[in-house]
């Protein structure tokens, strides 16, 4: 098993503790300093995730920072949203940089981790490895990136959030003769408007308050590469007449700076939002949208290609083997549900379910009963399903010598078979039930309607994620 480090920057302790136990749950060791002690730079670490908080000292950052050596420019990094350095930290070369507020929200902080190490999961393969699946949506996706790749016009990848835009981005710029070039991304919606102007330009010492050096922004970053600018949508409307700017003429100056700077990067924008809806309600200028929108692609959501989600599962199982985590084996009647479901959240939602899945499931199948409450969709029994007390008779009643051709006949077996264990779980859960109802949903009454311990009926509910508001 390859342990995954998280380095943690943070001289507040308290902040610090916080921020090592998220990090914990998620599966990282992390490696705390606060900053004045870098950690030792002989330590084969496999660094994964990086934490900066409330360092006022560039060059304690920079130390603190040495232990990352080239794998810094693979990482992603979360900066704390008042930390004395957060303009800092986005000249330090980093590939992705997420802002978060304190007091963190574990949900938020949670997300963010995530996605940070899907993408950087998604950076490791490579580009014909990335896009799973063989639907037809799919199919068109990967033919419209084979098509735009090779030239340099500008792309606006379309989708809802959690569907991949991202990935879209980082394939065209690794299939396109840039490939050697930095790919560098940053989100316009992550980062507050009084700071998005530095971080796309750069800066010059003594611009403001807290720029103490020359700091170079994404685009000098970019430089001969791609520069992914996600969210645009979320971009102000100040913001957005400067950058065209920079679209027209293909220079710029550092904040602070009168010297002009010719770029040549290929942009790269996505978004969520509807931006002809934006347009001709005054939050987006149309003069950008069209420079912008030379080639639109749009990534489907998951629920129009369901048909991916064997595939998607298995390669979400191989990224969970290489952290550690077991293969999570999904029963025919699960995957039905899940291909029944919406998925508002996309693909992204899908890993983390599968992630969910393989530290609840280790090492037993998932059937559909046990997926969470909203995956499980509508499941109408085929029949009306007797009492508890006729099945309990039934289940207590001495075999008869010969069966009925009637009962042999509702026996067959399916000429397509039949998931045995499914089968024998779901008439457990309709028992379960039934007891608990004829019981007044008394757990110890309705364990002995069903002739097992209290403690065995209590694991049940666990197991099959049964949650009734019950006593006893």
């Amino acid at each position: 098993m390859h342990t995954s480090h998280a380095l943690v920057i943070e001289p507040d302790a308290q902040r610090a503790q916080t921020v090592r136990s998220v990090l914990e749950f998620l599966g990282f060791t992390p490696v705390w300093t606060d900053a004045s002690t870098p950690p030792a730079p002989e330590r084969d670490f496999n660094w994964r995730c990086v934490y900066i908080g409330q360092v006022t000292d560039e060059a304690l950052l920079d130390k603190a920072l040495a232990p990352l050596g080239k794998q810094r420019a693979q990482l992603g990094a979360l900066v704390a949203a008042d930390a004395p350095l957060a303009v800092h930290a986005a000249g330090l070369g980093f590939a992705r940089i997420d802002h978060v507020n304190y007091p963190l929200r574990h949900d938020r902080l949670t997300q963010i981790i995530r996605q940070q190490q899907a993408l950087l999961t998604e950076h490791e393969m490579a580009p014909d490895d990335r896009f799973v699946g063989a639907s037809g949506p799919m199919n068109q996706v990967k033919a419209l990136i084979g098509q735009v790749a090779p030239f340099d016009s500008s792309v606006l990848v379309l989708g809802e959030s959690g569907s991949g835009k991202e990935l879209i981005a980082r394939t065209i710029h690794e299939s396109s003769p840039r490939r050697d070039k930095p790919f560098v991304a940053i989100n316009c919606g992550a980062i507050p408007a009084e700071l998005l102007e530095s971080e796309l330009f750069g800066h010059e010492k003594g611009a403001f308050t807290g720029a103490i050096a020359t700091r170079k922004g994404r685009f000098e970053l970019a430089e001969g590469g791609t520069l992914f600018l996600d969210e645009i949508g979320d971009m102000s409307l100040p913001m957005q007449v400067k950058l065209l700017r920079v679209l027209q003429e293909r220079t710029f100056e550092r904040v602070g700076s009168n010297k002009s700077q010719a770029c040549n990067v290929r942009i790269i924008a996505a978004t969520h939002r509807n931006l002809e809806r934006a347009i001709e309600q005054g939050h987006f200028r149309e003069d950008l949208f069209y420079r912008l929108n030379v080639f639109p692609l749009e990534m489907p959501p998951l629920r129009q290609r369901t048909d991916d989600l064997p595939s998607l599962v298995a390669e979400f199982n191989q990224r969970l083997s290489r952290r550690g985590l077991g293969p999570v084996n999904i029963t025919e009647s699960a995957m039905k549900a899940l291909q029944a479901y919406r998925w508002p959240g996309n693909v992204r939602e899908l890993c983390n379910l599968v992630e969910r899945l393989a530290i609840l499931f280790p090492s037993t199948p998932v059937r559909a009963a046990d997926l969470p409450m909203q995956y499980r969709g509508e499941t109408v029994p085929p029949e009306p399903e007797p009492s508890a007390t006729t099945l309990l008779q039934m289940m207590h009643a001495p075999a008869p010598a010969t069966m009925p051709s009637s009962a042999s006949e509702a026996n067959l077996l399916p000429e397509d078979g039949i998931d045995l264990k499914d089968h024998l779980a779901d008439i457990e859960v309709g028992l379960i039930r039934q007891a608990l109802d004829a019981s007044g949903g008394v757990v110890a009454r309705a364990a002995k309607l069903l002739r097992v311990q209290r403690t065995t009926l209590v694991e049940k509910l666990r197991k099959y994620g049964l949650q009734p508001s019950m006593q006893g």
